[in-house]
């Protein structure tokens, strides 16, 4: 019988919080079971093992940033837009190394799999974005993976405390998003 109160839920924000804390990499059953004070046969009867759990985390990781992107452009267009996007994206890796590691790399399924549904949502708000920049169609996904991948160098290594050499990332952060602003504005229309 599950303990009281221990469902899928619970189990994912745990293995969540824990690999915030010691690294998605260093996660396991056995620690997520310890934090929980049950033993590690008894997370089976909620997530099928590590790799389900692994892809429950990067699920709940997306809702999240989806979420916090979401509500960080809500009525905000051209730079004001990006730089409130690339805040809400830096500041929850910042937040959440573990979880956003999860999601990095993980297998998508299917237009239904909710992973892909998550994933399509921080999609959706980043071409929003860039709508104000008036990319041209046949641009928009190569705007989207180069925006991602300056948005993510960044803030994982900020997360990985990457920048020891001087204090002032944020000064660096904001730099970075007026260059990506620079070159968006060139790129469109």
């Amino acid at each position: 019988m599950p303990r009281a109160g221990l469902d899928a839920a619970s189990v994912v924000a745990c293995a969540a919080a824990v690999a915030d804390e010691v690294g998605f990499a260093e996660l396991s059953m056995g620690l997520v079971a310890e934090r929980l004070g049950v033993r590690t046969p008894s997370l089976y009867k909620h997530v099928d093992g590590l790799a389900d759990l692994n892809r429950r985390i990067a699920v709940l990781a997306l809702n999240e940033l989806g979420d916090a992107v979401r509500d960080a452009i809500g009525g905000r267009s051209g730079s004001d837009a990006l730089g409130a996007m690339a805040r809400a994206i830096r500041d929850f890796v910042v937040k959440h190394p573990g979880r956003y590691a999860a999601t990095v790399g993980m297998p998508g399924g299917d237009q239904a799999d909710p992973l892909d549904v998550a994933g399509a949502r921080v999609i959706t708000s980043m071409a929003a974005v860039l709508h104000g920049y008036d990319i041209a169609p046949q641009d928009l996904n190569h705007a989207l993976r180069t925006l991602r991948s300056l948005l993510h160098g960044f803030a994982t290594l900020q997360a990985a405390n990457g920048f020891q050499w001087d204090d002032d990332a944020e000064e660096s952060f904001a730099w970075l998003v007026a260059f990506a602003d620079r070159g968006l504005r060139r790129t469109g229309g």
